[in-house]
């Protein structure tokens, strides 16, 4: 995963939905399971914001338009069902979003505005990963493995994330829905 750099004062955050108990943590044991190394750094989650640098001085400013983002936005169902992949273009594979892409799509939309603008190097698409820069062998396996995987649960929010020193990926504010 590649991660923009950042100074002393600034911080590393992203901005995802996170994939409630039981699932999130059989997510994370097959992650691990196929050996992709970030498997404990990056709780399971579907993204709404990638790594993004700021300065510190603006996560007043930040929460306060995650906030405004959340309100506007009802709970909705999320299913999650199947596998998919990013090869060739992207060594990743991922559990496919079947139900609740449009409230992503407009979730991702809004968070991605104003003070958290920042371009795209792909279309938005959301997803859980499951591998990541694996070997084929390895790859295949998660494709194959976790193929009739299969979640609904409802989403009441999504979380700021923290990107510590340690590499480790931490909510660090949640915000409910509604």
């Amino acid at each position: 995963m590649r991660l923009p750099g950042k100074s002393d004062d600034e911080v590393r955050l992203g901005v995802a939905i996170a994939i409630p108990e039981p699932f999130g943590p059989a997510l994370q044991a097959a992650r691990e399971s196929f050996g992709d190394p970030l498997a404990r750094l990056i709780p399971p989650h579907v993204t709404l914001l990638g790594p993004t640098v700021r300065a510190a001085t603006a996560l007043e400013e930040i929460e306060a338009h995650l906030a405004a983002v959340a309100v506007r936005h009802e709970p909705f169902t999320m299913h999650l069902r199947g596998t998919g992949t990013f090869r060739p273009v992207s060594p990743v594979v991922f559990v496919q979003v079947a139900e609740g892409i449009a409230s992503c799509e407009r979730l991702e939309s809004e968070v991605r505005a104003g003070i958290l603008e920042e371009p795209r190097e792909f279309n938005y698409h959301p997803h859980v990963t499951i591998a990541h820069e694996l070997s084929d062998e390895l790859l295949d396996r998660a494709f194959t493995e976790l193929g009739d995987f299969d979640a609904r649960f409802e989403v009441s929010s999504f979380s700021l994330f923290d990107h510590g020193e340690d590499g480790l990926w931490r909510p660090a504010r949640e915000f409910r829905l509604g």
